[in-house]
């Protein structure tokens, strides 16, 4: 029935079950936490056109090995990796745990169509979450370190990097290198974390080359870069002076990530304190709280002023490690005044 349903499609199932001549109606709905599916009306009846996906879940139940090729078809048919169909083909292809599977899905980095390639990368990733053997994993370093050495496509190149990053692999600085000029601000975003590898000390080319990513036009990449710096003391200058910029970037997202990094940087300097200091005005209280935990890892005078200005938590902010912090440094002077 599942089969049928794929294969016959859900608005023709609806016209042949009804007899109603008209055009469908299809809007899309959250299937789960995370993927979504389309809703299919015809007459007085509805139905939620995942049959792939049934499909697929059922032939691994009763462990019919459905090649590969026809699996990957069947989850790229939406070209959507947060629809149900692909999601689960990916799931269930890294439950097939051989290495006869894992190469004939990787063997698909090479077809023409972006979205086979795009699906091989989410294979990759959910694969490195279940997989702990060292060969396996030695494999996919080696893969990726192929392929991000190849793809021309700017937004499947930026997610090999991504899955090329959390591995150890010597090459990783090379290509961070090779890339840190690419016209894609999406791949540039992922050249700090190539050039951040801790299995070896950092050549003067990767801090060359952050410190050319800290002035980047996009502000991702300027925090990205920043980020990976923090801990590197012939950088700390550069990009303490990058991350005070980005703290009046207009964009909230890098703006608020900016403020944490500074908050958590190991600058002592008395420029950082004052520009914390002149962020509890802010009006985003996440800000504010950020701002606070800076001035009280540094024992900053005004630390008792910004714990006022933060304001009474709530939406989740009061569980905040950086509320708890706050919570200890109060608690600290409270007893050390009355001892």
């Amino acid at each position: 029935m599942a089969r049928d349903w794929y294969e016959t499609g859900a608005v023709e199932q609806l016209r042949r079950r009804t007899g109603v001549p008209g055009p469908a109606t299809t809007v899309r709905v959250q299937d789960d936490e995370y993927d979504w599916v389309d809703l299919v009306s015809l007459g007085d009846l509805n139905v939620r056109d995942g049959h792939g996906a049934i499909l697929t879940s059922l032939e691994w139940a009763f462990r019919i090995l459905t090649p590969v090729d026809e699996l990957i078809t069947r989850a790229v048919d939406r070209n959507d990796e947060h629809h149900v169909n692909w999601s689960t083909v990916c799931w269930i292809l890294t439950q097939r745990r051989s290495l006869e599977t894992w190469s004939a899905v990787v063997a698909h980095r090479h077809d023409r169509d972006p979205a086979h390639r795009r699906f091989v990368v989410d294979y990759l990733r959910m694969w490195e979450f279940l997989e702990t053997s060292p060969r396996f994993e030695k494999k996919e370093s080696e893969l990726l370190a192929a392929w991000s050495a190849e793809e021309t496509d700017g937004e499947i190149l930026a997610k090999v990097l991504d899955a090329f990053t959390d591995h150890d692999h010597p090459g990783q600085e090379a290509i961070g290198l090779r890339y840190c000029d690419h016209p894609d601000p999406r791949v540039r975003r992922e050249v700090p974390y190539a050039l951040s590898a801790d299995s070896a000390p950092r050549t003067p080319a990767a801090r060359a080359a952050l410190r050319t990513l800290m002035r980047d036009p996009d502000a991702e990449v300027r925090l990205r870069a920043c980020t990976a710096s923090m801990r590197d003391d012939d950088l700390l200058s550069e990009t303490t002076r990058a991350l005070l910029l980005l703290i009046e970037d207009p964009d909230a997202v890098p703006r608020g990530a900016a403020v944490a990094a500074l908050a958590g940087s190991r600058d002592r300097t008395p420029a950082v304190a004052d520009a914390l200091a002149g962020l509890l005005d802010e009006d985003n209280q996440l800000v504010r709280l950020e701002a606070a935990y800076g001035l009280a890892l540094r024992d900053d005078p005004r630390t008792a002023t910004a714990i006022e200005r933060v304001g009474p938590l709530g939406d989740g902010l009061e569980h905040h490690h950086r509320a708890s912090a706050l919570w200890q440094w109060r608690w600290q002077k409270e007893n050390s005044a009355a001892e």
